[in-house]
């Protein structure tokens, strides 16, 4: 999985990618995501490693198999919350949801 962290003031996000997932285009009848090198492609990190970052961070955009389903795992997002596209899901979890 990639991690990369989009900090701004005193706010952070953090984009969790599965890998075979960069550079591609998801796109159905009432969206589109482009899933581009610039927000998803941080450093490569691993299920343990995304575990912690899951239970620390407070504004997440999450897509992939993989990814998803570790943060339903870890308690941090509801199965209810997750969208997909193309059938690869996709969630996003911000401070106060």
């Amino acid at each position: 999985m990639y991690v990369k962290f989009h900090i701004k003031g005193d706010r952070t996000v953090v984009a969790i990618c599965d890998k075979d997932l960069i550079g591609k285009t998801l796109e159905d009848k009432k969206q589109c995501i482009e899933i581009t090198e610039r927000f998803y492609k941080g450093e490569k990190k691993t299920e343990k490693e995304v575990a912690v970052i899951l239970q620390e961070a407070t504004n997440i955009n999450i897509i992939g198999k993989k990814s998803i389903a570790l943060a339903i795992k870890q308690g941090v997002l509801d199965k209810e919350a997750v969208r997909k596209i193309k059938r690869i899901p996709h969630a996003q979890i911000y401070e106060g949801n």
